[in-house]
């Protein structure tokens, strides 16, 4: 028993010291303290606010060029979508452009055929009834798909829709006014398609040419 007393006395005495060593080498809490604030002292505020501040900065030129990015690419997906729209409804408004060109020359013997024919002669009055009915159906046909007729007669001359064949003195017109209709004109949907053949008014000795 006395044997064991002193073996705790002695693993007591062990621990004690131990815990005594143990508190000698921890820093104080006063010199913790002291600790911290040399290292505050030593580092510098304003360079670090400065660099937060530089930071910031990029940052926020990033975000908005990336901002200007993604509206500078809707704008281009707008535009290239308006783009394929209108060539699209150019396609359509033109796409029988072609066709309506070679069935002119259909319409103008038609036409040609009415203006020759003798009105008066029964026997062939049903065959011009049957070639006016053709030429109304055609040009029925031409109006609905944007096919305009450019007939202008009586009308000041047009360089951009008339083709001048020749000139004519007239005292009683304006000068370059249309007074004969050789061959009618066709736009199609507002595009000039074939100008209009025509005689133009020069005005007579005494007529002053307003549009010379």
């Amino acid at each position: 028993m006395m044997q064991e007393n002193a073996s705790n006395k002695d693993t007591d005495q062990a621990e004690n010291e131990a815990v005594d060593n143990d508190q000698q080498n921890e820093p104080s809490v006063s010199e913790d303290i002291d600790q911290a604030v040399s290292q505050d002292e030593a580092f510098d505020w304003k360079v670090y606010a400065d660099e937060l501040e530089v930071k910031l900065s990029a940052a926020e030129a990033k975000i908005d060029d990336q901002k200007d990015s993604v509206l500078r690419a809707k704008a281009d997906g707008e535009n290239a979508k308006r783009r394929a729209e209108l060539e699209v409804d150019k396609a359509r408004k033109f796409a029988l452009e072609k066709f309506a060109g070679d069935l002119l020359p259909v319409v103008d013997n038609l036409e040609r055929a009415t203006q020759a024919a003798d009105t008066e002669n029964e026997v062939i009055k049903p065959l011009l009834e049957g070639i006016e009915l053709t030429q109304k159906s055609f040009l029925a046909t031409f109006e609905k798909f944007g096919l305009e007729v450019i007939n202008p007669q009586g009308e000041a001359f047009n360089p951009e829709k008339h083709q001048a064949m020749s000139m004519q003195e007239n005292e009683e017109l304006p000068p370059n006014t249309v007074i004969a209709v050789m061959q009618k004109g066709y736009a199609l949907n507002g595009r000039l398609l074939r100008p209009a053949m025509v005689m133009v008014s020069r005005g007579g000795v005494n007529s002053v040419d307003t549009q010379a």
